[in-house]
């Protein structure tokens, strides 16, 4: 564990490189802070780009393996169902959670935000319109396992896989066992691969920050800071419900999980990417001691049906705008818009700036004027920070749980 240590410290010192060069720039050279913000930025890119380039296979790979493997469909079948019991409460939890803090903290009553240029959320309400049933049956069905895999589509990747998996298994192991065996040494080799790029993180997360401190400063806190404060103290309690329903299932085990996943969840947090960790996150749940078929079973699942930090984000902030706007919502109407964006935000993993596309989407279904969202653009992606790491908890979570649940959580591989 001693690289990973290395790799953590790194991760800390370019993250507070970040805040500096970008402070820097902001003050001394507001001039060169748009040039420099893009081309800085290409760090981060480029390491996003190279976990993207891995997810896909990785994904594929690791759940047609995982489902192979357990040979027994009732065993399927029970994984699969005790997932998604723990993604619907866990999504409802989260979305109740930001439904009755931002009608308790009541952000948009009591903070005057300057109306935005809505052009700035054009591409962003062009992108909702199309939103229906149909889309989100496009998002779940592959037309082509190519154009899944080329566009990250990881939720018709994973139809596809559990598809594929299913019917390998029930070939027989003799028969498929050359398949399972070529798509078992895959997966080890991209993982080996993860190693590799997680040491170009530090680049990635110092990119990411100077960006965006160099272009819109510290004041950007102050402008928002009753916002920011609301939304993370609401992801501060959604973390203590998740922490103590970890505690009650994984007992003094959730310390040595957390301290295990403290790098993805930082690297999470400076990237606003939780695809950036998945292959990390695979490999660390492993050495915790999940069953590996459980975890390349279940953690794909979550990445498209788990995602608590979104849930919660996307109550908070529609109800925000529409509060911005003094528009009054009865409890039943924001009930039915915690259910609609239950159903909604579903199978849009991998969409860019998906929490937001629904978020319009929504506003328009129930007479708020969706080009509020112009209001949280500047200061998105520091809520995407948060909801980002939150969703990285949950699947960690979620899958340690049923592994527990199904008796397949043994003791760590390695010792921190």
């Amino acid at each position: 564990m001693k690289g990973q240590n290395k790799l953590f410290i790194a991760i800390i010192i370019a993250l507070i490189l970040g805040v500096g060069i970008g402070g820097v720039v902001h003050v001394k050279y507001p001039e060169s802070a748009e040039p420099f913000s893009k081309n800085i930025k290409l760090l981060g890119t480029v390491f996003i780009r190279l976990v993207q380039m891995i997810i896909a296979p990785l994904v594929f790979t690791t759940l047609v393996v995982g489902i192979a493997k357990m040979s027994d469909i009732k065993m399927i079948g029970r994984v699969g169902t005790k997932a998604m019991l723990w993604f619907i409460s866990a999504s409802l939890v989260s979305l109740f959670i930001g439904l009755i803090l931002v009608n308790w903290l009541e952000p948009g009553h009591v903070t005057k935000l300057p109306i935005q240029d809505v052009a700035s959320a054009d591409e962003l309400l062009k992108s909702s319109k199309s939103f229906s049933m149909e889309d989100f049956v496009k998002h779940m069905i592959p037309k082509s396992l190519f154009e899944a895999f080329a566009t990250n589509e990881v939720l018709q990747i994973v139809v596809f896989a559990i598809m594929f998996g299913v019917a390998l298994a029930n070939l027989g192991e003799a028969y498929s066992q050359p398949v399972v065996k070529l798509f078992d040494i895959i997966a080890h080799a991209i993982l080996k691969m993860v190693g590799y790029i997680m040491w170009f993180a530090p680049f990635g997360v110092l990119g990411a920050i100077a960006a965006v401190v160099a272009t819109n400063g510290f004041e950007i806190f102050k402008v928002y800071a009753i916002y920011l404060r609301d939304f993370f103290f609401a992801i501060g309690v959604l973390w203590l419900v998740l922490l103590l329903v970890g505690y009650f299932i994984l007992g003094n085990r959730l310390f040595d999980l957390l301290k295990r996943i403290k790098e993805p969840l930082l690297i999470a947090f400076s990237t606003t990417s939780s695809e950036a960790v998945f292959p990390k996150l695979v490999e660390e749940l492993e050495k915790f001691g999940c069953n590996s078929r459980v975890v390349s079973f279940i953690l794909p699942l979550g990445y498209s049906f788990n995602l608590d930090g979104s849930m919660m984000y996307m109550t908070f902030a529609s109800i925000f705008i529409a509060q911005i706007y003094g528009i009054e919502m009865t409890l039943g109407q924001q009930i039915t818009m915690l259910l609609v964006l239950m159903l909604t935000s579903k199978g849009i993993a991998g969409v860019p700036r998906a929490s937001l596309v629904i978020i319009v989407a929504t506003c328009s279904m129930f007479g708020i004027p969706p080009e509020g969202i112009a209001l949280i653009l500047p200061i998105d992606h520091f809520c995407d920070m948060g909801r980002s790491m939150t969703n990285v908890l949950g699947n960690t979570l979620a899958t340690s749980a049923v592994s527990k649940w199904e008796g397949q959580l043994t003791e760590p591989i390695d010792k921190i």
